[in-house]
């Protein structure tokens, strides 16, 4: 029983009794005689009849005055008469039957009311003693308990996650397949001399599916698996950590062979030493236990540890070298064939219209992980609900995609006419400048509808390629400064809607000058340690490796870069000041241009009304696309708000 429970109980047994008591207390009181003065009323013959009760130890007394009566106390005795005669009664008293002395047959349930209220406060008060004994020991168990294991076991005997599940990772896959080969048929492995690696350490950006493939894992052995976090190892408590990592490989080893999982083992793998003086001690000393559990003297047993991270960089040396994490699988983004895998995943069971392509949809989602289509194909189908239709056709998944990268439209958000105008003529000399330059990226889609924190959109196409080329890095410095260039242009002045594009290009053309050696004055050098988190693509500081000097012609080269393509990008727009005059007029009308229908407004001029693709441009134009192969990526143009563009 609860123990809160069994107070509140107590507390209303002792209310109940408290309360009969006051009852019994507060009943009214007959007048009470003593034995003499009874007898010496029968003797006047002012009694009317007595009753005695079934304890023998009261009676009442009722007198010929129906109005009066009393009540006398006397010890248990066999005969009221004799009493009675014992104090001077005779026979010759009772005249004409009266008092009439009538007995009450003896009550069982009186005699128990009696044996209760002796022994109800006794039992009481020793049932309040065993609950207090009782809730001590609990605590103690707790106490106890504090630092056992919290990992999870489970069988395999219902797996809800399999290989098939996992998509996009196949490397990866095969990795951890030879593992559960290892457990399900060890002879083939030991029978070459070979040991199976005693960890595997899943690495990858977050989302890109490290715990799903230990789930699958899981679910393809069929062992015992154990999962926990890392972080809950740690506590407050001296010692928890360090005791609740034996008790895992404890209970690891007693039901071998089986696979314990650790997931963000950074929470309690991170570099010993790290905080000077300051670090946590409980930290370290839990780390040490896992270091020594998973290879000291007593570790030949069949107990594979799988963990997932995505800061690797931070990992104690120890506790990455061979004999403990022998294998380091890398979950990467998925490329396009994995990207239109995940996607036929998350689509089982869902009603998708006939023409959906997953192969387009792959495409549309350049750099998304696992979580991301996932995310997509929801939205998708929310999507699909809202509008009330019996499948999830394109235009949800197209909606959907723009809603995860950017967020909502926001049609409803109050722009004035000369913003609306600003941000039109911004997201024209954008696309323009991207269109005209053949190493730019293509046009996906222009809208000057508010998206998230952006006033206006221009989508590009993007692809997996890992290698960026001097040419296209000034392409795309060019284009992200086509917006300025073109307020400038038509309004003579310039407003806060290009922050995001000066942020980028400074990023690109710094990157260019001290990262790729790209610079003809400073040469193929790198300029600047930078210490950065590996999949997280964030710069934790930078190491100086450079004299003031250096600095200066560095700052110089990004200088000279990023004027070269502003002078580029403000020639472009001078020689296509028609077309900007054009798209800007037609985006403030339909407010919204898909790929097809931008390329023909620059080269015919007019807006098409179909969808069907366009005749191949000049080798000197920029890069195409029709209307089916619209691929939304993350535009350039993400000014903060309230800024229109």
């Amino acid at each position: 029983m609860n123990p809160r429970k069994a107070i509140l109980y107590l507390i209303l047994a002792f209310a109940v009794i408290a309360a009969l008591w006051s009852y019994n207390s507060t009943l009214p009181q007959q007048n009470e005689v003593s034995i003499s003065q009874l007898a010496q009323q029968i003797r006047e013959n002012q009694v009317s009849d007595i009753l005695v009760d079934g304890s023998g130890r009261q009676i009442t007394i009722n007198y010929n005055d129906q109005r009066q009566s009393a009540q006398s106390q006397i010890s248990g005795v066999s005969s009221l008469e004799d009493l009675l005669g014992s104090y001077g009664v005779t026979q010759a008293d009772y005249q004409d039957g009266k008092p009439a002395i009538k007995y009450q047959r003896p009550s069982q349930v009186g005699g128990w009311l009696n044996v209760i209220g002796i022994f109800l406060p006794a039992i009481l008060i020793v049932a309040f003693i065993y609950f207090i004994f009782r809730q001590a020991q609990g605590n103690n168990n707790q106490a106890v308990s504090f630092g056992k294991s919290r990992a999870r076991m489970f069988t395999g005997d219902h797996p809800t996650v399999k290989f098939s599940d996992v998509a996009g990772a196949d490397e990866a896959k095969e990795e951890v397949a030879e593992i559960v080969e290892f457990l399900q048929a060890p002879e083939k492995f030991v029978s070459f001399g070979a040991r199976i690696p005693k960890g595997v350490l899943l690495v990858g950006s977050p989302g890109t599916g490290k715990t799903l493939l230990a789930k699958a894992i899981s679910g393809e052995a069929g062992v015992p698996f154990f999962s926990i976090a890392g972080s809950e190892f740690v506590e407050m408590f001296v010692g928890v950590g360090a005791s609740r990592v034996r008790d895992l490989f404890e209970q690891a080893k007693r039901h071998s062979p089986c696979i314990v999982f650790i997931d963000e083992i950074d929470a309690v793998g991170r570099q010993r030493g790290a905080g000077l003086g300051g670090s946590h001690d409980e930290r370290e000393q839990t780390l040490n236990q896992i270091l020594v559990e998973m290879d000291g003297f007593d570790t030949d047993t069949h107990v594979i540890i799988l963990a997932a991270t995505n800061r690797p960089d931070i990992l104690d040396p120890a506790l990455m070298r061979p004999g403990r994490f022998d294998r380091r699988v890398v979950i990467d983004r998925p490329d396009v064939r994995g990207r239109e895998a995940i996607f036929k995943v998350h689509v089982r069971g869902k009603p998708v219209a006939a023409g959906t392509d997953m192969t387009i949809l792959a495409k549309a989602t350049p750099g998304f992980v696992g979580a991301d289509i996932e995310n997509t194909v929801n939205e998708a189908a929310l999507l699909a609900a809202r509008r009330d239709r019996k499948s999830i056709g394109m235009s949800e998944f197209q909606e959907a995609i723009e809603r995860v990268q950017l967020g909502p439209e926001r049609k409803s958000k109050v722009i004035s006419q000369e913003e609306r105008e600003l941000t039109a003529y911004h997201e024209s000399g954008h696309a323009i400048v991207s269109h005209m330059l053949p190493n730019a990226q293509a046009i996906r889609k222009v809208t000057i509808i508010p998206r998230g924190m952006a006033g206006g959109v221009t989508w590009y196409l993007e692809d997996d390629s890992y290698f960026q080329s001097r040419s296209k890095f000034r392409a795309l410095i060019a284009s992200a400064l086509g917006g300025r260039v073109a307020e400038e242009i038509i309004f003579g002045e310039i407003t806060t809607g290009a922050s995001n594009d000066l942020q980028q290009v400074t990023r690109m053309a710094r990157a260019m000058v001290t990262q790729y050696g790209m610079s003809d004055e400073l040469g193929p050098r790198v300029y600047g340690e930078k210490q950065e988190l590996v999949f997280l693509g964030r710069e934790i500081s930078e190491q100086r490796d450079y004299s003031d000097a250096v600095a200066e012609k560095i700052d110089a080269e990004v200088r000279i870069i990023i004027d070269a393509e502003y002078e580029r990008a403000r020639t472009i727009l001078n020689e296509q000041r028609d077309k900007l005059d054009l798209i800007a007029s037609t985006l403030l009308e339909v407010e919204t241009l898909e790929a097809f229908e931008f390329s023909a407004l620059m080269e015919s001029g007019v807006l098409p009304t179909s969808s069907a693709p366009l005749p191949p441009k000049t080798p000197t134009a920029g890069p195409t696309v029709t209307a089916e192969e619209w691929k939304p990526t993350t535009s350039l143009d993400l000014p903060p708000s309230p800024s229109p563009a």
